[in-house]
């Protein structure tokens, strides 16, 4: 039996591209129509911008609710680290967490901000300053709250956390 070669022969120095190529150039190309696609979406479908500046800040102290716009709310202030959303929209919550480093009883460190029911972001390192929030899209009618296993945990002199509007979520027409 003569050894015969498992490819087509072609032009001597000429390489035929492999399938990872081909996988890596396809791959490529769909992605650049991805994000070339979303771009027009967005270019055309833009959201609607916040009209009105609402922000909301609890804390330091004193401890209590700051509203930039009376007028036109988008949250009410239901108890001390509690809040209830009144318009749709996307919002940055930001916020810090100083911890009592000289708290030592027995529950274990945790701050939880959550919304309605549910835990939407965890701090349990009681050694340093921490930064609690992020960008979500809240509905009217939904409640955030930043929670403590104790009160003590933290020192409230360097401990706030506030609400900003970033845009409502209608489409311009």
């Amino acid at each position: 039996m003569e050894d015969m070669p498992l490819s087509h022969s072609g032009p001597q120095g000429t390489h035929r591209p492999s399938w990872k190529q081909w996988f890596l150039y396809s791959t490529i190309v769909i992605l650049l129509f991805l994000c070339s696609f979303s771009t027009l979406i967005l270019t055309f479908l833009p959201l609607k911008t916040a009209s009105e500046p609402c922000v909301a800040k609890f804390g330091p102290l004193p401890s209590k609710w700051h509203m930039t716009s009376p007028k036109l709310p988008c949250v009410n202030n239901t108890a001390d680290w509690n809040l209830k959303i009144l318009r749709n929209g996307l919002y940055l919550i930001y916020g810090q967490v100083a911890p009592n480093t000289t708290y030592k009883e027995p529950a274990p460190f945790e701050v939880r901000l959550c919304k309605n029911k549910d835990v939407i972001q965890t701090l349990t390192n009681n050694s340093t300053i921490q930064n609690v929030g992020g960008t979500y899209e809240l509905d009217a009618g939904d409640t955030l709250h930043l929670k403590f296993n104790d009160e003590h945990q933290v020192l409230k002199n360097n401990t706030y956390w506030g609400i900003l509007l970033l845009t409502n979520p209608q489409f311009i027409s």
